[in-house]
């Protein structure tokens, strides 16, 4: 098994074609065609059903994709630090929740690389997909929060993937909504000044649960909810329909726009479980390329300049 025969696989996997994958790898279709077979025999599974409408993944292949990413994203790391050379794009992608912050601290890193040698990605997304991307070796880094409800539940189903989470900060909630929203001039919100509006939520997917949600008191009783999945979107609902959100309080005003206000959210208790911990995501053991730790650097100085000035 070698390298090359991996980001063969990864290829025709993403082509769905042998001779697109050929052609994105500017070899000739028989070529390819043998060394996937050839690897196929060394490990004794069928990787991929062929027909005259393409190719797509056996349940094996579907297994072994995973498996070939990550370990085509380490050699690639190693080969950052100690290769020499080559033509090959470096990649570097993160995965997050629908957070402000992670996208300019992505945009500041970016800068200090030539894009002509390096491919980035970044995926905003719902928070089973920014855990999967991680363990699968699509993203390098990926960006979540943790709370007193959460936190057991994401923790095992990180460490079924073998991935560590790294703290970044804590944060009190706050309420997020449109600055000509009547309580935007408020100090503080208490939840029931809220229930005249409609509270606005990120969409988790069909298998989402209460312990995927990006906002925090995923489990109380709004009677007013609409969901959205894009930043964008839920910007426009605070607006158009006075929609509020709840949030850690680190907005980039940048990306986001002045027209909008955190506003602190005042707890019913004694504030448990009104607290969550933002943090990143990466496989364990993992070399971390150049990009990753400009990309933590950043971050880490956004979210403790966003803590200072609100002291």
């Amino acid at each position: 098994m070698t390298i090359q025969q991996l980001r063969y696989v990864l290829a025709i996997a993403e082509a769905g074609s042998l001779n697109k994958a050929a052609e994105v790898l500017y070899i000739a279709q028989p070529s390819l065609t043998t060394a996937v077979r050839e690897l196929e025999n060394e490990l004794g599974i069928t990787l991929f059903h062929r027909s005259g409408r393409g190719v797509s993944l056996t349940n094996d292949g579907a297994e072994f994709i995973p498996y070939a990413q990550d370990a085509v994203s380490q050699f690639d790391r190693v080969l950052e630090k100690y290769g020499k050379g080559g033509t090959v794009k470096k990649k570097f992608g993160i995965s997050t929740q629908h957070y402000s912050f992670a996208v300019k601290s992505f945009v500041e890193m970016v800068k200090h690389f030539d894009t002509e040698v390096y491919e980035f990605a970044i995926r905003e997304t719902k928070t089973r997909e920014v855990i999967d991307d991680v363990a699968a070796g699509r993203s390098e880094i990926g960006i979540l929060y943790l709370s007193d409800f959460n936190r057991k539940a994401l923790e095992k189903i990180l460490r079924s993937n073998d991935l560590a989470f790294h703290h970044l900060i804590d944060c009190r909630a706050y309420v997020y909504l449109w600055k000509g929203h009547p309580l935007a001039s408020h100090e503080e919100i208490a939840f029931e000044e809220l229930a005249d509006y409609p509270c606005l939520s990120f969409e988790q997917g069909a298998l989402g649960s209460f312990y995927y949600a990006e906002e925090l008191l995923s489990t109380n009783e709004y009677a007013r909810t609409i969901k959205a999945n894009d930043r964008a979107t839920m910007l426009n609902l605070m607006v158009g329909l006075l929609g509020y959100t709840l949030c850690s309080g680190i907005i980039c005003e940048e990306l986001n726009g002045t027209d909008y206000v955190a506003v602190p959210f005042k707890p019913e208790d004694d504030g448990s479980g009104h607290m969550m911990e933002i943090g990143y995501i990466m496989k364990k053991n993992a070399l971390c390329s150049s990009m990753a730790k400009l990309y933590i650097s950043e971050l880490s100085r956004y979210v403790r300049d966003a803590a200072a000035s609100e002291v």
